[in-house]
């Protein structure tokens, strides 16, 4: 699950990347589009690319931050990043609202018997079910990297199940032992 959220905040930073290329170019100065129509498919597009780039990781996000929060528990104070909290909690408020907004899509899908994809009944409910997503999914590729760090730091940090060091006293007599605390 790590490998596919590492994957899509890379997907998604490109897609972004691209997406502000396009809109730098197609926009004025005063950030108004020139074309509404090409711009607003352009940014459904990004919108839906976000989306697919994300459904490798949604099945497990909620194994992702409840992993992410129990290492949070485990990890010594000075390894903890005091932004890590807060970046977990904007993941729990995006996950929550993206599944929410993943079970309308479904009842509107639902509710769209004859439509399919290519008829613009469907298209265009796909097209707002994505729009409203996206700054849910941003966040996730915004904000995401702190369960990487998270779990970095876990991996990096001493174990408690790990016997506790050995210590090398030096008695009068001059030999070393070994004693174990």
């Amino acid at each position: 699950m790590l490998r596919h959220l590492d994957a899509f905040i890379r997907d998604s930073k490109k897609i972004l990347d691209a997406w502000d290329a396009y809109s730098d170019e197609h926009t004025g100065l005063d950030g108004w589009p020139y074309d509404d129509h090409a711009y607003g498919l352009r940014q459904s597009q990004r919108d839906a690319d976000t989306a697919a780039a994300f459904e490798t990781v949604h099945a497990g996000a909620r194994h992702l931050l409840a992993t992410a929060e129990t290492q949070l528990a485990q990890l010594p104070s000075h390894a903890v990043q005091s932004r890590w909290v807060w970046q977990l909690g904007v993941l729990q408020n995006a996950l929550g609202r993206l599944d929410v907004l993943h079970e309308e899509w479904r009842q509107t899908r639902d509710s769209l018997a004859a439509a399919c994809p290519g008829i613009p009944a469907y298209d265009d409910a796909l097209a707002e079910y994505h729009a409203e997503a996206w700054s849910y999914l941003d966040d996730w590729a915004s904000r995401g990297q702190a369960v990487l760090d998270i779990n970095t730091a876990a991996r990096h940090a001493p174990s408690t199940l790990a016997p506790p060091p050995t210590a090398t006293t030096v008695p009068a007599s001059g030999r070393a032992s070994t004693v174990r605390r």
